[in-house]
């Protein structure tokens, strides 16, 4: 209970510090937002929480986790069976702090290698519950969930219930991840509300707004919080950040951009995707999608154009390569563009979809322009996921998943085909 009231302290401190994070930012029309969920600490200090996995390489995966004590091993075992470890591995830790807030002991623990599509038990540091994983398949059909601006309130606990009811690989998530802004206990709350599903599949995520958490003078390097708690195999992709990176799985390569990252072609975010995308081989990984949280595409009276200057530094990359989807957040709102290319509709560029409509605190984005612009295929201001199930190296089938009702409902659904063996657009590259 002593450690209780220092952490209340800290999240009541923050508010008068920061009473516009009580409000809702930058829209005019937005449906109700449901209740936030604050996630109790109910184990013991040296027990972990907040456990959740990322993939690391081809056939290793990260294990992460909080301990509120500070002496606590960074190890994790695990095996085939439940109970029975024969396997260890050993990992780094580290902490922060933000003003009056201390953050627990962060431990990141890299284990395998580990066979594709099997099952394996787990226990952190060398205490507490036993959790499990199944690794995804390094073969077609793939499926992964794909949630933006998750947040954590009623809305998410049912996004997150209809994206449990049926199964998948990898949980990819475009950016705001707790809604935290900078009340430092809510990543804490955030981190135990998603462990029952981030410890179970891997979660691979990239930085929204809510996750820059600066203060003028103060504090003015952002993403504390977020880098310490969500670390992502950026270095084993080449890059020098933690806010974009790559990895692949299954016949797919996966680019995970940084909105809030330089990204003009002096950055190094520029420079590293431009060597990311040539080293991409189609006949491996015929697949190639890109994450982002800002949408280049949006017709959305919400956060018009606050994409636009990344989409004019870097859509030509994209276009060139062959990219066969973009997925964004950001918006509040379901949207799915046709293929597009410098705002015109172009059978080689990429599909846009955005999906940043995962539970947050804010609400919904309810207005869209109007007339709609013949990009615009589908959109809706509702709650929901979707699901990219990839079925083998030339077709693949999306879905959003409405959750305003009480079961999930697919309200969206078309059928991809892939770019890499599409022939007409790499002649178009070959003429150029």
């Amino acid at each position: 209970m002593e450690k209780f009231f220092p952490r209340i302290f800290s999240l009541l401190l923050t508010l008068f510090l920061f009473p516009h994070l009580l409000h809702s930012q930058g829209y005019s029309s937005r449906q109700p937002p449901r209740p936030l969920i604050f996630t109790p600490h109910n184990r013991a200090d040296s027990d972990p929480q907040q456990v959740h996995i990322s993939l690391v390489g081809r056939d290793h995966i990260r294990v992460s986790w909080i301990t509120e004590a500070k002496h606590t091993q960074s190890i994790v075992e695990y095996g085939k069976a439940p109970g029975a470890y024969n396997s260890l591995a050993t990992g780094e830790h580290t902490s922060y702090k933000y003003f009056f807030y201390s953050s627990g002991e962060i431990h990141h623990v890299k284990i395998g290698p580990l066979e594709p599509s099997t099952t394996y038990f787990y226990r952190c540091g060398g205490s507490g519950p036993e959790f499990s994983f199944r690794t995804p398949t390094q073969e077609f059909p793939i499926e992964f969930a794909v949630v933006g601006d998750l947040g954590q309130t009623e809305w998410t606990a049912s996004t997150l219930a209809h994206v449990e009811s049926k199964d998948y690989d990898v949980f990819l998530l475009p950016g705001d991840l707790s809604y935290a802004d900078t009340q430092q206990p809510l990543w804490d709350s955030f981190g135990r509300l998603v462990e029952p599903y981030a410890s179970r599949r891997p979660w691979m995520v990239t930085e929204g707004n809510h996750e820059i958490e600066t203060f003028p003078i103060l504090h003015p390097h952002g993403f504390t919080s977020y880098n310490a708690r969500w670390l992502m195999p950026y270095e084993e992709s080449g890059s020098d950040s933690n806010l974009y990176y790559s990895f692949e799985v299954a016949g797919t390569h996966i680019i995970m951009l940084g909105s809030y990252a330089e990204f003009d072609k002096k950055s190094s975010q520029y420079k590293w995707l431009v060597a990311d995308l040539a080293k991409i081989d189609r006949n491996k990984t015929p697949w190639v999608v890109v994450l982002l949280h800002a949408p280049w595409y949006n017709t959305n009276t919400a956060h018009q154009g606050e994409g636009d200057s990344m989409r004019i530094a870097m859509e030509e990359l994209l276009y060139n390569a062959r990219v066969d989807v973009v997925f964004a957040g950001h918006v509040h709102a379901y949207e799915r563009f046709t293929r597009v290319y410098n705002n015109k509709e172009n059978e080689c560029g990429p599909l846009y979809v955005t999906v940043g409509d995962g539970g947050n605190r804010e609400g919904l984005a309810l207005t869209f322009k109007s007339p709609t612009s013949p990009l615009s295929l589908f959109r809706e201001a509702s709650f929901g996921h979707g699901r990219l199930r990839i079925l083998n190296q030339t077709h693949a089938h999306w879905s959003w998943h409405r959750n305003n009702d009480s079961n999930s409902v697919v309200a969206d659904q078309i059928w991809l085909k892939n770019l890499g063996s599409f022939k007409a657009c790499w002649d178009l590259n070959d003429e150029l």
